[in-house]
């Protein structure tokens, strides 16, 4: 995700380039937040607290618990999110659960829906930084403002989202879900996407200073209909486009190409025992090895662990989902069940990379043939 950030900077700036649009971007500033609590305290220090307890968690507790409360009891509320809760009780909320939260006593059920969302909204308004970051934050303004077609907006955007750091982006894609499905609810909780836009905006696009009033005034139509953009095409914006991906590709290749020649100068006698033990120990796959387009997909939470599978070209990742799925039993199942399996691609000129279950495989093999095939649960 770090060669895609420095990618997807230059993709923008040349998207920008070539609309006559000025790329602007603020200087960021080190904000120094709380270092504990909850409420006030950057992602990045609620995220390391919180890993220290769930492991390999990405968007912080607190946030997932006031999502989690709402959308058991609040999606069909009406007027939920714009309806204010009683500011008395969300503040004697807010200091109860700052000390309670962390020792699980805190009582959720004591908590109304309305009280709920404005301690949702408190949380997002009182990061130290923006959830859309404060550098990028005219980016965001000046593609609506300078832009009219939905379509390049959206493109874009999806490179904008690109650039948020991990615990941003993954924060800002739980609360969209949500909204989403406050979106959904609209024929009983009566907030269109509209609505839900307009009255989220203004606490996820913060000014600061001696004008934010009147800056966030004038800005309110451009920054709602950003959010209208992102809780409507969020399923495109939260994968990373193709041609990207392409791009890493091509720049781990040329990274691996770099260590072979340096290898090719390395002492003689290290080329000597490095022929040996290839020769005796590692021996190459031959093509009769591995018959073109035959792939083998690992899946430790299966019975059945490990198939050989004949690719062609309507091959999808889903496919191949759906044959391990039908090939074990369904005892053997009851563990994996509880996660969304994947399909993923491991190692050749990619890191990690979770397939979509509509990735032509055949595509994905000969763009990265020396990669492995694994099948495990989703990362939460």
């Amino acid at each position: 995700m770090k060669k895609i950030r420095y990618l997807s900077l230059i993709e923008l700036t040349a998207f920008y380039d070539a609309l006559g649009i000025e790329l602007k971007r603020n200087r960021t500033e080190r904000i120094k937040g709380r270092e504990n609590g909850l409420f006030g305290v950057p992602l990045t220090i609620l995220l390391e607290n919180d890993q220290k307890k769930v492991p390999g968690i990405k968007v912080p507790l607190i946030f997932q618990k006031l999502l989690l409360k709402l959308e058991e009891t609040g999606l069909e509320t009406e007027g939920i999110l714009r309806v204010p809760g009683s500011a008395s009780r969300v503040k004697n909320l807010h200091q109860e659960i700052e000390s309670k939260f962390h020792e699980d006593t805190f009582d959720w059920n004591q908590v109304r829906n309305n009280d709920a969302a404005g301690l949702l909204k408190m949380f997002i308004r009182e990061l130290p930084s923006p959830l859309f970051t404060v550098e990028y934050l005219p980016a965001f303004i000046t593609l609506v403002e300078k832009v009219s077609n939905v379509k390049l907006q959206l493109q874009a955007l999806h490179l904008l989202i690109m650039l948020l750091p991990d615990a941003n982006r993954d924060t800002a894609k739980a609360f969209l879900q949500f909204l989403k499905k406050v979106v959904a609810n609209e024929g009983k909780n009566k907030m269109n996407l509209w609505n839900v836009s307009m009255i989220v905006a203004p606490n996820l696009f913060i000014y600061k200073g001696k004008h934010a009033n009147q800056e966030e005034m004038q800005a309110a139509a451009t920054t709602a209909h950003i959010v209208r953009l992102l809780i409507k095409y969020q399923d495109i914006l939260w994968t990373v486009p193709s041609f990207l991906v392409s791009q890493v590709r091509k720049m781990n290749e040329a990274a691996m190409n770099n260590t072979k020649r340096q290898m090719m100068f390395d002492k003689g006698v290290r080329r000597l025992l490095r022929r040996k033990t290839i020769g005796q120990e590692r021996p190459e796959r031959s093509e009769s090895d591995i018959p073109e387009g035959v792939i083998r997909v690992y899946a430790p939470l299966h019975s059945k662990v490990s198939m050989a599978i004949q690719l062609n070209s309507q091959t999808k990742a889903k496919d191949i989902l759906a044959r391990f799925h039908c090939e074990n039993s369904h005892t053997a199942l009851k563990n994996a069940k509880v996660q969304i399996q994947s399909l993923y691609e491991i190692g050749g000129n990619i890191g990690l990379h979770c397939l979509d279950p509509d990735a032509y495989m055949l595509d994905v093999y000969r763009a990265n043939p020396q990669a492995e095939w694994v099948i495990k649960p989703k990362s939460s």
